[in-house]
């Protein structure tokens, strides 16, 4: 117990080598004899104030009040006054002479008269800081005065410090003693220590010292003398050299003269408490002050009050001293919004203090709380964030966006709210270049894959427009596989028209990844079919890039041709017009109906073209020029506009537009489209050579009638066949079955780029069952759909019936029933 009550006077350590903390340089100025010096830790290097006080022998009075100090500090604990950290006396000989040295460590803090240089404030801004700082200081004084019964003695601009957040903070405790009033056998001096008090500073019974009357007096009255005193020197911007000084009253501020006459009473029961000083003082009443005490007590205050607050704060912020915003507001709303006290619009205003920051500031002390609020489940803070995401996101680390911001952004892509979804994708332009390869194609491709498909025609539009812009981040074999597929099988099949007008700028802003055999065989006949499009901004950007893509495939004849087999990248740059991909395309939220937006989309009507219907009007356009509204028909088809069908569009879309719902969640989404085997270098030749190796079907005849001249014809037909064609099967399948396929897919590899089949109502069958004679295409026409059952007698046998017989009949009954 005695070591204990030795070390709490002493210090809490044994030598200036057992001292945790490096002591740097000294400020110019200190109260008092100790001298206040900078500091770091030795263990981390964090920063620190070492304040030393010495003296010649160990029953110094300097040191013996020092003592004291290092005890009050270490026991009073308040937010307004200086944190003690540690403390220590060190003994060391000068000759033979021995030194005793106190040193107290504090948090890091700065003279106030250094630091008001400093800052440098003027005017408005200057009133606002002193106001708060003496706000602060005020409740310190209270504290001590009401709630502990404590007088510190010696209340002045010296014995006020600043912390880093700019705070103002009490210390200077060597005189600090109890308030014994109450005590009627207390005699002698109150104040042990007084005598280390200046002159100036004392009232006119401390400086008679008249303890009888200073302990009839309130708690307060000597400390309330000692406000005086800090508020003339900080207006007054001198040290106070006498106590006449005070009478000066030219420079303190009219709202705080009265208070300022009340603590310099010379009646000392009339002196003004502190803690009334704080209630009634109207000088206290401005928006710095007001806005730093809601911040403090912001758990205290319900949602509405909140919400009001904080979407007022970003402009509240541009009136307030820049240098206290951002060292101590910013500290407060981050660390509010980090716990979760803070709401929503609060994001707004510290991105906007953010902006204030240098890069590397802004690094230490914004972005922290911003990985953080990533993991929030708050859907207004992540929406916040993702709106936000350009005025951050170059300061995020590739490390960082890769393992601990991504995985939080990636649940917005399967989001049930549209906006969110929309917002995710739009962040990837900016997250995206900071993904590993590995995240990209083993998780990012998947959700854009996903998000091609989506219910909301402006996702599916703007996903395509993404892909495009990140086609660089891909690697060379993921490109391969993935962006031609993407930008023609689906973004050039969209029903909307701003989608497939998408496509093709996407394509057209990633020509330099195809090769010419690639631009030729699959990207040309997917974007000319486009040239007669429903809508004509669709047209337009399709012979835009059929010129472009033409162009380059010129420019490769023209190499070839001279022997130059340089490999120049094929890019973008001198085809003007691509710029413009950057933007997105819309948003999904002026969209209204979801689906019902699609009203550019194909419907099978044979109907005529009824009048146009608008989609999203020019609101709806949200960053891309290029993209405008769109007019077009919501019951168009394009087989009634005739458009011809490239070979790649028309393999196997049924299969996939069937599919899209359920991708593979082991691949990136477009493994299951199949690259389009490159056609022969004559295309209609094969096509006619093909379909003369076809077997061909002739549609069943509705009345019984001419089923025998269309047996005889139907020898004719197939008497041409070669004999390597296998025979049909005369199994009795099912007619849907048969009328829905001809001949197997796997003994026609070419049946993908045939010629369309006519319909039943355009063959050339003359009445009697014959074929036309002026047809000479007859014998080569492609595989005619029939819509009844057909008999189960094979064709080309040699034994045919002659007659319809009984048990054909029960067959056709049997067929249509089914």
């Amino acid at each position: 117990m005695l070591n204990f009550l030795k070390g709490v006077v002493s210090g809490s350590g044994t030598g200036l080598k057992d001292l945790p903390y490096n002591i740097g340089e000294p400020y110019s100025s200190a109260w008092g004899s100790w001298i206040h010096y900078r500091g770091t830790s030795k263990d981390d290097g964090t920063p620190v104030s070492v304040f030393a006080l010495s003296g010649s022998t160990t029953n110094d009075g300097h040191l013996a009040a020092g003592r004291n100090g290092v005890k009050r500090l270490r026991t009073v604990r308040h937010p307004n006054i200086l944190s003690f950290l540690h403390s220590t006396e060190a003994e060391n000989f000068d000759g033979s002479t021995a030194k005793v040295t106190i040193y107290i460590v504090t948090e890091p803090v700065m003279p106030l008269s250094e630091k008001l240089k400093e800052l440098g404030l003027k005017g408005t801004q200057r009133d606002e800081y002193y106001a708060w700082g003496l706000h602060r200081i005020a409740k310190a004084v209270s504290f001590l005065n009401n709630d502990c019964k404590l007088v510190h003695g010696n209340v002045c601009l010296a014995s006020v410090v600043v912390t880093q957040t700019l705070d103002w903070k009490l210390h200077a405790f060597d005189v600090l003693s109890e308030f014994d009033g109450h005590n009627e056998s207390a005699v002698g001096p109150m104040l042990q220590y007084d005598w280390l008090i200046d002159a100036q500073y004392k009232s006119k019974e401390l400086l008679k010292s008249d303890w009888t009357t200073i302990r009839k007096s309130p708690p307060w009255t000597i400390d309330s003398w000692g406000l005086g005193c800090l508020i003339y020197e900080l207006f007054s911007g001198t040290k106070l050299s006498k106590t006449e000084d005070l009478c000066n009253t030219a420079s303190i501020p009219k709202s705080l003269l009265p208070d300022y006459q009340r603590l310099l009473s010379s009646m000392p029961p009339r002196r003004l408490n502190s803690s009334k000083l704080l209630e009634n003082s109207e000088y206290f009443q401005n928006k710095l002050v007001e806005t730093i005490q809601f911040m403090e007590i912001l758990n205290l205050k319900d949602s509405v009050e909140k919400d009001t607050f904080f979407r007022k704060l970003p402009n509240l912020v541009e009136q307030l001293p820049r240098e206290i915003v951002l060292k101590k507001l910013l500290p407060l709303l981050a660390s509010a919004l980090e716990f979760g006290s803070a709401a929503a619009p609060a994001l707004t205003a510290l991105l906007k203090m953010g902006s204030w920051l240098s890069t590397d500031e802004f690094s230490v002390k914004v972005l922290p709380t911003i990985i953080k609020l990533f993991a929030s489940n708050d859907r207004s803070i992540r929406v916040g964030l993702l709106q936000h995401i350009d005025q951050y996101g170059e300061s995020l680390s590739a490390k960082i966006v890769d393992e601990q911001v991504y995985a939080h952004v990636a649940t917005g892509f399967s989001d049930t709210s549209a906006f969110l979804r929309e917002l995710t994708l739009k962040s990837m332009l900016v997250l995206a270049p900071k993904l590993s390869h590995r995240t990209i194609s083993g998780s990012l491709l998947k959700y854009l894959s996903k998000l091609q498909v989506d219910e909301e025609p402006a996702i599916r539009t703007n996903t395509t427009i993404l892909l495009g812009n990140i086609a660089g981040y891909l690697n060379e074999g993921t490109r391969k596989r993935v962006l031609i597929n993407a930008l023609t099988v689906r973004a050039l099949r969209d029903t909307f028209a701003p989608a497939r007008a998408a496509g093709i700028m996407a394509l057209s802003a990633t020509s330099s990844y195809y090769d010419v055999t690639e631009i030729a065989t699959r990207i040309l006949p997917n974007i000319v079919v486009f040239t007669i499009d429903p809508d004509s901004d669709v047209q337009s950007k399709a012979f835009e890039a059929v010129d472009q893509f033409l162009q380059l495939v010129k420019q490769h004849h023209e190499k070839t041709n001279t022997g130059d087999t340089s490999t120049t990248s094929m890019g973008t740059s001198s085809i003007p017009g691509n710029a413009s991909l950057l933007g997105w395309a819309m948003s999904s939220l002026t969209l209204k109906g979801g689906k019902s937006s699609e009203q550019g989309s194909y419907s099978p009507a044979s109907s005529s073209m009824p009048p146009t219907a608008a989609v999203p009007d020019s609101s709806s356009i949200a960053d891309n020029s290029s993209i405008t509204p769109v007019h077009v028909s919501s019951s168009i088809d394009m087989r009634d506009q005739h458009v011809p069908v490239s070979p790649s569009l028309n393999d196997g879309w049924g299969e996939l537009e069937n599919g899209l719902e359920g991708l593979d969640g082991d691949k990136d989404g477009w493994d299951d489209i199949e690259p389009q085997e490159e056609p022969k270098p004559s295309p209609f030749l094969v096509n006619i050579q093909a379909a003369q190796r076809r077997p061909v079907s002739q549609p069943k005849p509705q009345v019984a009638s001419l089923r025998g001249s269309i047996k005889n014809d139907d020898e004719d037909l197939w008497g041409s066949v070669p004999a390597t064609v296998p025979a049909p099967r005369t199994s009795s399948q099912p007619s849907s079955t048969r009328s829905s396929r001809t001949v197997d897919d796997d003994e026609d590899p070419w049946g993908a780029i045939s010629a369309p089949a006519p319909s039943t109502k355009s063959l050339n069958v003359k009445k009697g069952g014959s074929l036309d004679d002026n047809d000479p295409w007859a014998a080569i026409a492609a595989p005619v759909p029939t819509s009844k059952a057909r008999s189960s007698i094979g064709r080309g046998r040699g034994n045919k019936p002659t007659v319809p017989k009984l048990g054909a009949q029960r067959i056709n009954r049997t067929s249509s029933g089914m």
